[in-house]
Order: C-alpha cells, then structure tokens, then sequence
C-alpha cells in the first residue's frame, strides 16, 4: 500500500509564501504523474497543479502564474511553491497519482489570513 505524505503547510498572511512536500513510498515514483489537490471546507476537492513523468506542467486557472509544482524523482517528492497567497487559497492540499488514485494521505492544512 502506497502511503503518500503532505507537508509544510501552515498560517500565512496574503501575499505570502509557502512550500508544500509530498512524499510517497514507492519505488519507480518517476512514472507517475502526480497532482496537488485541494479541498476547502463545504467544497468539492480539486486538481490545482499536475506535473507528468516527463515533468510537464499544468495549473488551474486560479493559481495560474503563482503556484509552481516540481519533483524530484530520486527523493520521491513533488513539490508546490505557492507565491501571493490570497484568502481563496484556504484549504487541505493533497497529494495522488493519476487514476486510479492511491489511498489519500492526511493532507496538510493551509490557511491564508490576516
């Protein structure tokens, strides 16, 4: 069984910067494609960021141009740099593979406030 690992998330003012960790027990973790989801309280989780195998990147609208995701294949961890933080961002991000998903890890709690 797969576990996957979230980290880094926390307390930030608008504006400001966080960087998130997944990590994931697995050996040949470079074929898969991972994404990072979100889901705020009431909400249906979402796709935010997603980077393929061959670590070709894409973004939701709303964090487009803020939100970097990359991997590092030989460490077994993607990553999510998260840039002018807005309010919106408020959330438990998430770490999966492609479908079908591995079992969903606790996540790690991000809270954008003044």
């Amino acid at each position: 069984q797969v576990q996957l690992v979230e980290s880094g998330g926390g307390l930030v003012r608008p504006g400001g910067s966080l960087r998130l960790s997944c990590g994931a027990s697995i050996n040949f973790f470079s074929s898969y494609g991972i994404g990072w989801y979100r889901q705020a309280p009431g909400k249906q989780r979402e796709l935010v960021a997603h980077i393929t195998r061959g670590v070709i990147t894409n973004y939701a609208d709303s964090v487009k141009g803020r939100f970097t995701i990359s991997r590092d294949n030989a460490k077994s961890t993607v990553y999510l740099q998260m840039n002018s933080l807005k309010p919106e961002d408020t959330a438990v991000y998430y770490c999966n593979r492609d479908i079908p998903f591995w079992s969903w890890g606790q996540g790690t709690q991000v809270t954008v406030s003044s």
